[in-house]
């Protein structure tokens, strides 16, 4: 996370407890000549549209007291969507027997892109059960070793 990241997320984390949602992540970021932040949050039950413009105007307020980004930008919130990103150790957890996409820093057996139903979680390692070819492979993931990961859509 970046600092600018970091900044944002303490002035509105406590908006988005107040409104009972989870941050699930922020991203600041420059597109052609505009920059932009998005923020997704989510609920039990997920959000929906009205969720959203609350949340984004409740935030407006609270960056337009504090705001540390100096240059325009739009802001966007909205729901993290049925791949939304894992990146907790709760979320994590939370996410054990359902499908997962995860990317890697380096190859296990010979890939850097692991999809499958998540079968554990420990301090140390991941299990996933993907599919290779014909058959179904229990795939031992040191957490060290983890890029990025997010839930998945199995078809």
């Amino acid at each position: 996370m970046s600092k600018i990241t970091e900044q944002i997320e303490e002035i509105i984390q406590p908006v988005l407890d107040d409104l009972n949602f989870e941050l699930v992540e922020i991203e600041f970021t420059k597109e052609g000549k505009d920059h932009f932040l998005r923020i997704s949050i989510d609920k039990e039950g997920g959000v929906d549209l009205n969720d959203c413009t609350l949340a984004s105007e409740k935030i407006s307020e609270v960056m337009d007291e504090e705001d540390p980004i100096e240059q325009m930008y739009y802001l966007d919130v909205a729901s993290p969507g049925a791949e939304r990103p894992i990146k907790t150790n709760k979320a994590l957890h939370d996410a054990v027997e359902q499908p997962v996409f995860v990317s890697l820093y380096a190859p296990i057996d010979g890939s850097k892109e692991w999809l499958g139903v998540l079968q554990s979680v420990t301090d140390d390692h991941i299990v996933i059960k993907a599919q290779v070819k014909e058959k179904k492979k229990e795939v031992e993931i040191p957490r060290n070793k983890i890029a990025k990961a997010r839930h998945a859509v199995l078809i």
